[in-house]
């Protein structure tokens, strides 16, 4: 979804003089470090709008052509260094005329509140005054003012652009109920409890070589089955993963790892004696799964090993993503934790982000 950085106009970008009008080229100056940080936020995929309050334009009081030419300047020394605005909203109207076009006011608005295409989570208002703070809560928005002490222009950047990736889902069904917590730039040491000790093992192993934060509690069903825990722990686990992406800008997208020892183990090696585990991840969006192996007896431990392709395949469709996993062996315990790493290495390649850029050319994941 789109996501969009409303943005007020004078105090916010441009210095607010104390007769509170800009109507001539010497009062134009923009505020300090708002360019690159206005770049940062472009670069991280924000849409730029300008909603400003231009108090009775138009009128006597302040005639139009005083107006446009600082107002188009300063849009060119914008674009000139980047950054573009994809809509400008202006209201003329006067304070005490109470018009609902006049920030706090909405009517401005009508068009993007209409609209289901862009993400309010993700989006924000920065403003001077408390009006803007209000505006935001009106719609549906975090609000960010200027000059409180707290905010300026590289630290809003910074928190729009550096977000911590995190996520939390709670899944409750008559068979299970889940509660998975993840962390994609804080690793730690997983903490798993499902009542199939097998599978918290494996599912310890994607935290540590994955790399992330890893919460994972399960209440299920197993006096009757395992397959209700360990499907329901992967479908919580891939929508937590995928929540905690957001948008997928600076992503690698695509990780392959290879576990094991011998010939050909040329990328990521780990001693599982005879095993050879192989995974390729993209995170396309597109849910797929093809799975290349056979295990030598049918459980490990608490765990069915039919239900290891299963879990994996339960994960791709709720993280949407594509994997190809391989394994052979002799030794079904080793096989087993070889795909659980194998896939792990491969996500901790594809979830780790470096810049900003969307690793489409499509525009979206």
């Amino acid at each position: 979804m789109k996501k969009y950085l409303f943005v007020d106009r004078d105090g916010t970008l441009i210095e607010e003089p104390a007769d509170q009008q800009i109507d001539s080229y010497a009062k134009l100056a923009l505020l300090p470090e708002v360019i690159p940080a206005l770049r940062q936020c472009q670069a991280a995929g924000y849409e730029l709008i300008m909603v400003t309050n231009q108090d009775g334009l138009g009128t006597a009081s302040f005639p139009e052509e005083q107006f446009w030419g600082p107002h188009r300047l300063m849009l060119q020394i914008f674009e000139s260094q980047g950054v573009r605005f994809a809509d400008t909203l202006i209201d003329r109207s006067f304070a005490h005329e109470g018009l609902a076009t006049r920030k706090p006011g909405t009517g401005l608005m009508h068009g993007y509140l209409a609209d289901d295409g862009w993400s309010r989570q993700a989006s924000a208002m920065v403003g001077d005054r408390d009006t803007d703070i209000q505006f935001a809560a009106n719609i549906g928005v975090r609000g960010f003012r200027l000059g409180d002490g707290e905010w300026n222009w590289p630290e809003i950047a910074r928190t729009l652009c550096s977000a911590p990736r995190r996520a939390q889902v709670e899944r409750k069904t008559r068979e299970t109920r889940i509660r998975v917590r993840v962390d994609l730039d804080k690793p730690g040491d997983a903490v798993v409890a499902t009542g199939l000790g097998f599978f918290d093992h494996m599912l310890e192993q994607i935290g540590k070589h994955a790399g992330i934060g890893l919460a994972l509690e399960c209440a299920g069903d197993t006096h009757i089955d395992e397959h209700h825990t360990v499907e329901d722990c992967a479908l919580a686990l891939g929508q937590a993963l995928r929540q905690a992406l957001g948008d997928k800008r600076g992503i690698g997208r695509y990780g392959q790892a290879l576990e094991g020892e011998g010939e050909g183990a040329d990328s990521i090696v780990l001693p599982m004696d005879e095993t050879l585990a192989r995974a390729a991840l993209d995170l396309s969006g597109r849910p797929y799964f093809i799975f290349d192996g056979s295990f030598p007896r049918e459980r490990v431990g608490d765990l069915p090993t039919e239900l290891v392709p299963h879990f994996f395949r339960s994960l791709c469709e709720t993280l949407a993503a594509n994997l190809h996993l391989a394994v052979r062996g002799d030794n079904a315990h080793h096989m087993v934790e070889a795909c659980f790493k194998a896939v792990a290495r491969a996500l901790r390649q594809a979830l780790r982000r470096d810049g900003d850029d969307l690793p489409s050319t499509k525009g979206l994941l």
